[in-house]
């Protein structure tokens, strides 16, 4: 048995096929869906999307959204993604040292924010980048 995956953002459809397994990160921690799960729906927190298929792992980075579970049918709404194949390793790794060096000198609440979101969103990428 398999889940049916759709991840949408805003441009375009990024994932839509059957998968064994996913694995995602929410504001509370990872989940981990198999076929028959019960249903759900929970924020997305930035971070990692791993998905098996035929025994194969594949990833990709979200940049929060939503995933609502039902059915075997799991539909996840971003506000962006990339497949992991699509992300350069070593222009993730430069972009997360220079997000990290940023997040660590960043002063006022506003520059904290934003140097922390830059710091998340390269993480997931750069694991995203990894796991694939």
């Amino acid at each position: 048995m398999t889940l049916n995956l759709r991840v949408m953002a805003p441009n375009r459809i990024v994932w839509n096929s059957e998968v064994w397994e996913i694995v995602s990160s929410t504001n509370s921690g990872q989940i981990g869906v198999l076929p028959n799960h019960a249903p759900l729906l929970t924020a997305l927190d930035m971070g990692v999307l791993k998905i098996r298929n035929d025994g194969q792992w594949s990833a990709m980075a979200l940049m929060g959204g939503f995933a609502m579970i039902d059915n075997n049918q799991v539909t996840i709404l971003v506000n962006e993604a990339e497949i992991a194949a699509e992300i350069d390793p070593e222009e993730a790794r430069k972009t997360f040292q220079t997000a990290q060096a940023d997040s660590a000198k960043a002063e006022g609440k506003k520059r904290v924010i934003e140097a922390n979101l830059a710091f998340k969103r390269a993480k997931a990428r750069l694991e995203a980048s990894i796991v694939a």
